[in-house]
Parts: C-alpha cells; sequence; structure tokens
C-alpha cells in the first residue's frame, strides 16, 4: 500500500519549493503570483529507503483571491480526508494570517498526523520570529527553508517513522489486481458496470481495503481477478467539491494497490498531461499498464485511423511505448472482455521469470551484435545477465565498468529484452555491476 503526504498552506508559503526538492525537479512552475503552480501536482519522493507519493494542493486552485480562500478550504477536507498525513505549511516572513488561522481550525480537528512546517527560516531573526508559531497548538513543528533544504531532512526523517516497511515477498496466491484509472466522465463506472453488469449474481463485492475504492470479484468465462473501482463512489453531501483534486487522489491510490493499471482515455480528447503523469506515475511504481482509447464509436474513421491514432499516442508516451493500446466503446460493449484478456496477459508479463541460460544466450548475443561505444579508452564487457528477484523484471548485467553504460546502450539492451522475451505494457528495470 502507499503512503501519501499532502502538502497544503496558503498561496505563496513556498509549497511548491519543496514539493520540487522532495521530488528532486523543477516540475512546478514557481512563480511570486499567487495560485500559478499548474503543473505537476503530484510525485514519488524517496527517503531513507521508503517511498511515498507528495500531493501539492496548491496546484489544484484556480480563480480569483476570493474564490481562492473557498477553494482552499475545500482542498485541505479533501487532503484531511484522502491523505495519510499532512504538510500544513507557513511562512515565517509574514507571520500567522487569518488564512492559517483558518486553516489550523480545519486540521486541528483532523485525527490524521499534521506537520507544521514553517518555511523561510534563512536566518536568526527569523527564527526567532518563527517561534510565534507554536501558539498554533501543533505538536510537530519544523523551521525550514525549502529553497536552500535547511531543515528538510528532520522533517522527511518524521514523514518516514510514519511509513510502515515495504513486505518484500509478495503472497502468490492472491488474484491478479486491475485499476481501472482516468479522468472524470472518461466512462470508468460504466466500464466497470459493463464488465459485471447483468452477471451481479457470480460476482461478489468485497467491502475495499481503503474506504474508497471498491473491489469487484470478476469470475467469468474461466477469468478471474479483483476489479479496482475508483470512480462515482460514495456520492458526497459536498457534490461541488474539486472533482480533478478528487480524481488524482482516488487514482493515486488505485495504483497503489494495483497489479495492472487499465488507463481510460477519451477517443476525441485524447491524451491529457493529467493522464501522461497518471501513467509515468504507474510505471515509476512499476505497475503494468495497458490503455483503453474508449468511445471509439465516436470517432470519424478514415483510413488507419486507429494505426495512426496509436503511432500519435505511444510518441507521447516514450520512452515506455510498449504498451497494448486498445479501442473500445463502452456503450456498445465493443473489445471490453478483449481489454481484460490483454490485461491478463500484462499480468503474466509482469511475473515473467527467464530463465538464466536462455537470458544469457539471447543478451550476450545482442552483446557482440552491437558492442557499447568505448569510455575513456576502455571497451565495456558484459559478461552475465541474471533476473533479480523482484516483482517488477528486472535484470542485472555484470560487466567490467558498470558507470561507464550510457542511457542510449541502456535502451538498446532493454529494446532487446522486449525483442526477445514477452514484456509488453511492463516497465522493465536494468542495473549494472561490476564483475567479480
Amino acid at each position: 500500500m502507499g503512503f501519501t503526504l499532502a502538502i497544503v498552506g496558503r498561496p505563496n508559503v513556498g509549497k511548491s519549493t519543496l514539493f520540487n526538492r522532495l521530488l528532486e525537479q523543477r516540475k512546478a512552475i514557481v512563480d511570486d503570483v499567487s495560485g500559478v503552480t499548474r503543473d505537476r501536482q503530484y510525485g514519488i519522493s524517496e527517503w531513507i529507503g521508503k517511498n511515498f507519493n507528495v500531493i501539492d494542493t496548491g496546484g489544484f486552485v484556480h480563480g480569483s483571491e476570493d474564490v481562492f480562500e473557498k477553494e482552499i478550504a475545500k482542498q485541505v477536507l479533501i487532503a484531511v480526508e484522502e491523505a495519510d498525513a499532512i504538510l500544513f505549511m507557513v511562512d515565517a516572513g509574514t507571520g500567522i494570517t487569518h488564512l492559517d488561522e483558518e486553516m489550523a481550525n480545519v486540521l486541528r480537528r483532523s485525527i490524521k498526523p499534521v506537520f507544521l512546517t514553517v518555511n523561510k527560516v534563512d536566518n536568526n531573526d527569523r527564527m526567532l520570529d518563527a517561534t510565534e508559531f507554536y501558539s498554533m497548538g501543533f505538536e510537530e513543528v519544523y523551521f525550514i527553508a525549502s529553497a536552500s533544504g535547511s531543515g528538510t531532512g528532520e522533517l522527511l526523517d518524521a514523514v518516514a517513522a510514519l511509513i510502515p516497511e515495504e513486505k518484500k515477498d509478495e503472497d502468490g496466491g492472491e488474484l491478479p489486481k486491475f485499476a481501472i484509472i482516468g479522468q472524470p466522465n472518461v466512462g470508468k463506472s460504466s466500464l466497470l458496470n459493463a464488465l459485471v453488469g447483468q452477471e451481479r449474481t457470480i460476482v461478489s463485492d468485497i467491502a475495499g481495503t481503503t474506504r474508497d475504492t471498491i473491489h469487484t470479484h470478476y469470475n467469468l468465462f474461466q477469468k478471474e481477478f479483483i476489479l479496482i473501482d475508483t470512480a462515482g463512489i460514495r456520492r458526497k453531501a459536498r457534490v461541488h467539491e474539486d472533482l480533478e483534486f478528487y480524481s488524482v487522489i482516488r487514482a493515486i491510490k488505485a495504483v497503489d494497490e494495483a497489479d495492472v493499471c487499465l488507463l481510460l482515455i477519451d477517443a476525441e480528447k485524447g491524451m491529457t498531461a493529467q493522464d501522461l503523469n497518471i501513467f509515468s506515475l504507474a510505471a515509476k511504481k512499476g505497475k503494468g499498464i495497458l490503455l483503453l482509447v474508449n468511445k471509439w464509436d465516436l470517432v470519424a474513421k478514415e483510413t488507419n485511423t486507429a494505426r495512426d491514432y496509436e503511432i500519435e499516442l505511444k510518441k507521447r508516451l516514450a520512452p515506455f511505448s510498449d504498451v497494448p493500446v486498445l479501442f473500445i466503446s463502452v456503450l456498445e460493449k465493443t473489445r471490453i472482455f478483449k481489454a481484460m484478456e490483454t490485461a491478463l496477459e500484462v499480468y503474466g508479463n509482469r511475473s515473467r521469470k527467464v530463465p538464466t541460460s536462455k537470458l544469457n544466450d539471447v543478451m550476450l548475443k545482442a552483446v557482440q551484435a552491437h558492442h557499447a561505444p568505448v569510455v575513456r579508452g576502455h571497451s565495456i564487457k558484459i559478461k552475465f545477465v541474471t533476473q533479480l528477484p523482484t516483482v517488477v523484471p528486472s535484470f542485472a548485467f555484470f560487466c567490467n565498468f558498470p558507470d561507464d553504460i550510457k542511457t542510449p546502450y541502456r535502451n538498446y539492451l532493454e529494446n532487446q529484452l522486449r525483442k526477445n522475451f514477452e514484456f509488453s505494457g511492463v516497465p522493465v528495470r536494468l542495473f549494472f555491476r561490476k564483475n567479480n
């Protein structure tokens, strides 16, 4: 199961800067104008060997100042409800504001862990000013400067202490878990209903492990698996809540629980930036993925339409484009059962173990056919390849200069693995180790 940390706070306290530091990349747009975080609102962070999801709630607030306050209050409520822990950020430069107080009132009522994080504490005077934040009544208070990273280590230690150790060995006896993910209104619920629709008698509902993903046990046509549905679950009193934020946080949870993700996209709208974010998140987490292009019945057909559409899609997915793409119509029930067969194939690919002798036979020939480029006068020799005992297909290549293998050659080896062994829809990881 994944652990999710939500960063909340009023505009301009430095949420995006900290978010970028946690993700070690400048993904969000950082600017001094209120509410400019638009680009990337979530990702995976790693600290002392533990991975967790990070969500920057600021990225979901749109609109003018007065709308802002309402929107932010809503974000805080959703974050409190959906995340495992909250990082509440305030600014030492401006001191406690009315909006900080309002957020604090909501957060103090939460039973979730809250880390009050005072940002922009970058000199002794600021440190003295920052002590006023103790009056807000939170047990965990951290003083940081997110621009330089000062103080973030202690904060991350405290967050990591809450994350349970991941179990390495997966229980082989479990059924495959498939998550249906995608934007609101793309047809996720309709797909679930079309799959299990009339045969509800054969289908039993397993109470979800989290209260917001429904697990449906599917057992039809000699196929058995668990479908994780994130769509339209428990309609809330707050119907006007931020749908985008809600759907993202749900999708992240579903990805964490699943073995294979069925990413549903709308044929007419194509692949959105949010879809791409979810896709790369699933790939980083080592999940199997297939793309289902829904509402294909509504697209005007010319020659090669599907083929051209798929080529364009895969360009956007690069470098991980070895992913099955199916054109479906949930409404007309076209190819939806084929989609389940393909999901089972992807599940099989993800658990594929290649015998060491066959692996070496194929891959060492590929190395002979195309040697790694000479680096600093060294010719690189790969002597042996083995598959590692991990959940995600991972391969260790033993060679004389492991640090000198560059990305193009790594890509060549991955393509050879994919060409010779069936890993369609599955991220493959390559490691280079020193010969003993």
